[in-house]
């Protein structure tokens, strides 16, 4: 396992469309534990691998939910408590996964992504989506998504595609984000 480097805007290699996976062997699971690793140190909750400038279609995604069932650690912040819990681990990979029958209603999410770093924005996109795609021996799987997760797949998948979440922006709001980021890239 190793951390790779992420890809970052404007990198060419992030507007490259990915290749269908075709071999299910032990290169691939280095490949997405590789992605996981990755993913977690970064920390995001979704990676594709185009993003570590591998060209296939492959997707790690782990929204790493509260675990409330473990101990939590009370917080207390300007006199109110609160409880902090561990985040579980709920790894998913997504090999040529195919988006079938995304829903009309539209959800709206907070976007950001480790390609463009501290960049954030509100993406409408499918409130809910059938996914098809393989796991790592290659099997095919279909499952209906909804919240966070549809939300994450449709802005993984993209990247599968070529496009970045600033690229559903108007060309004003795009230009302001790049704007800032290349203001951060000069003061770090």
């Amino acid at each position: 396992m190793a951390i790779r480097e992420i890809l970052e805007v404007p990198d060419p290699r992030l507007k490259v469309v990915s290749e269908p996976v075709t071999e299910f062997d032990d290169e691939l699971k280095e490949l997405v534990s590789d992605m996981f690793e990755t993913m977690y140190d970064a920390p995001g909750i979704g990676l594709a691998a185009i993003q570590v400038g591998v060209p296939k279609r492959v997707l790690v995604i782990d929204l790493q939910p509260e675990d409330t069932e473990a101990e939590g650690e009370v917080c207390s912040h300007g006199g109110h408590e609160h409880v902090h819990y561990p985040l579980k681990k709920e790894p998913r990979v997504f090999v040529n996964p195919e988006i079938l029958d995304p829903a009309e209603e539209l959800a709206t999410y907070q976007e950001g992504c480790l390609s463009v770093p501290e960049i954030f924005a509100d993406v409408d996109r499918p409130a809910t989506c059938r996914v098809r795609y393989q796991d790592l021996e290659g099997e095919t799987h279909e499952e209906e998504m909804e919240g966070l997760m549809a939300t994450c797949i449709q802005h993984e998948m993209d990247h599968l595609e070529g496009i970045l979440f600033i690229d559903h922006l108007s060309r004003l709001k795009r230009n302001m984000a790049l704007k800032k980021l290349k203001k951060m890239r000069e003061y770090a």
